[in-house]
């Protein structure tokens, strides 16, 4: 098998760390206190702020040059000009997601990144999930929030 190049940043989901609602009754300092004790120095949230569907015409012959060959007599004027007018379209319905993320120091207690992004549609909510959280990733690197780590490679064996 061959390797595996990734970057050494080790995050762990909340969800399967603590349930759906560990923090839900609990005070800042229990919050805090729950955080520390299990070694987290740092918390992200990522929230869908909103979803919008997104529907358009796509024309069936969306040819909008001249067609300078064909228009040299009747026929081939007519039969191109049929084509790109009675050719049928069809509807694409899109969907945009607006994100919204923030980094939490948890020994500060301050926010220390915020940012607002928008998606499409993609083929699945897991390649979405890794692609957003990479793209979350490499945006706090460049802007100095994480610190640049070395690439590990790890054998696939």
């Amino acid at each position: 098998m061959g390797s595996i190049i990734t970057q050494s940043y080790h995050a762990i989901s909340s969800l399967k760390e603590y349930g759906p609602s560990a923090f839900r009754q609990l005070k800042e300092e229990a919050i805090l206190d729950k955080l520390q004790n299990s070694g987290f120095d740092a918390v992200i949230t990522i929230v869908l702020l909103n979803k919008e569907k997104e529907r358009y015409y796509v024309p069936g012959q969306p040819y909008y040059s001249p067609y300078v060959g064909y228009y040299r007599n009747f026929y081939g004027y007519y039969t191109t000009i049929y084509n790109r007018i009675y050719t049928p379209g069809y509807y694409v319905t899109d969907t945009k997601y607006f994100w919204e993320s923030n980094l939490f120091d948890v020994t500060r207690k301050e926010l220390i990144y915020s940012v607002q992004t928008e998606s499409f549609d993609y083929t699945s909510s897991d390649m979405l999930a890794h692609e957003y959280g990479k793209m979350i990733v490499k945006d706090m690197v460049k802007n100095q929030v994480l610190a640049k780590k070395e690439l590990v490679v790890k054998d696939g064996h």
